[in-house]
């Protein structure tokens, strides 16, 4: 049979044979509803609102930049992936290696590894994330999978798979090479979002830290929303001379998670105040209407050469639709998958998109995921799918 896009259209609440869970009322935000959108001077801009996808604010998102240590945010997806494959274990201890130290003792932002260091990945992920450390990152690129270079191809296959087609990344750190390493905000949001959403654990095990210690050396993180903007956990700062100072920031309220992007100011004073500004506009300018809460089942997918015929479609995180603050939008919903999927399909993988429709606005994209797995059939699910095939079933 010819693989063909399904489409399942509904209005407000998708009906596939299916108990939905309903959209609670909207809840009005606490600020005005014509909060004012704050001055914003940085060259590259981004909001989004991970729950609906929406993008609230843009400018120049396509745009491609150095991102200095923000580089080091598709490292934490890389050794987050590992460790979740089993292919790295948190509490495993790496060596530094003697030309590891020689290059990279007290370059930029460290932990002050010493030449005979034995850190854990654990203490390797927190140098990364929460004090932005250069030397960290080597070391976990050469023991995770013996190289730098093996490890930025990681980081590359990673971007192909979440379809960051504007960015590519050269070293682990971020550390100037000659614009080698470059990304776009667009792609920025989609790998933060991809961060959160995948690995929540590991990203509220490591993100969010104000502070790290570690041999007997307490370093501060400098993201500018902690302690200021409630629900602040993440993202990473960057800055060097030739990408001037960018920021990566998420934080999180009630179940709704914004992320922003901003890149190239030129003092990082004024990079702290509008990115809190940005955020908190945000919060107060726009709410979001829940649609269905992670785990609920939405429709169900046709399985071709599967143990079962169907497998459910579910939300693998609450999906919502956002609107300017007070505002009562209309939308359709749509589920779109290329079918019949082929077995074996695993349990919480991505295998379809939920289209969110609001008139006048682009088309909001959604993933969905497997609810249950569904392993190869044998020869009489061959045989039933053959005859169903031949009626149109």
């Amino acid at each position: 049979m010819n693989l063909r896009v399904k489409v399942l259209v509904v209005l407000a609440i998708v009906s596939a044979g299916m108990v939905p869970v309903r959209a609670a009322a909207p809840v009005v935000g606490t600020k005005s509803a014509t909060a004012a959108m704050p001055q914003i001077d940085a060259p590259i801009a981004l909001l989004i609102d991970v729950g609906s996808g929406r993008t609230l604010y843009a400018r120049d998102i396509h745009r491609r930049f150095v991102p200095a240590s923000i580089t080091k945010i598709m490292t934490s997806y890389v050794a987050f992936d590992l460790l979740t494959k089993g292919k790295l274990r948190i509490d495993q201890r790496i060596s530094m290696r003697p030309e590891t130290f020689r290059e990279w003792h007290n370059v930029g932002s460290t932990m002050f590894l010493p030449a005979d260091a034995q850190p854990t990945v654990a203490e390797l992920i927190e140098g990364i994330v929460t004090v932005s450390a250069n030397d960290a990152c080597v070391v976990l690129a050469e023991g995770a999978v013996g190289s730098v270079p093996a490890f930025t191809k990681l980081m590359n296959q990673a971007a192909e798979e979440l379809g960051m087609r504007d960015s590519h990344f050269n070293t682990p750190n971020g550390w100037m090479d000659e614009g080698q390493t470059y990304v776009t905000a667009a792609d920025l949001a989609t790998l933060s979002s991809a961060l959160m959403t995948r690995f929540p654990d590991l990203y509220r095990r490591f993100y969010g830290h104000a502070e790290m210690t570690w041999g007997d050396i307490t370093q501060p993180n400098h993201n500018p929303l902690y302690g200021r903007v409630e629900g602040a956990d993440g993202v990473k700062t960057g800055f060097t001379n030739e990408a001037g100072y960018g920021f990566v920031g998420s934080a999180e309220r009630d179940g709704r998670r914004l992320v922003m992007v901003m890149g190239g100011y030129d003092k990082s004073s004024l990079r702290a105040r509008q990115s809190i500004e940005f955020i908190e506009w945000g919060f107060g300018a726009w709410q979001a209407q829940p649609l269905f809460a992670k785990g609920a089942a939405v429709a169900v997918a046709t399985v071709q050469g599967g143990a079962s015929r169907e497998v459910p479609l579910v939300a693998p995180r609450g999906l919502s639709i956002t609107a300017p603050n007070g505002s009562q939008p209309n939308y359709t919903l749509s589920v779109r998958y290329k079918g019949p999927l082929k077995a074996p399909i695993a349990k919480g993988e991505t295998v379809a998109s939920l289209l969110v429709r609001v008139p006048g606005e682009p088309v909001n994209v959604l993933p969905l995921v497997a609810g249950e797995s569904v392993g190869k059939g044998g020869i009489l699910e061959r045989l039933r799918d053959g005859t169903l095939g031949i009626v149109g079933l």
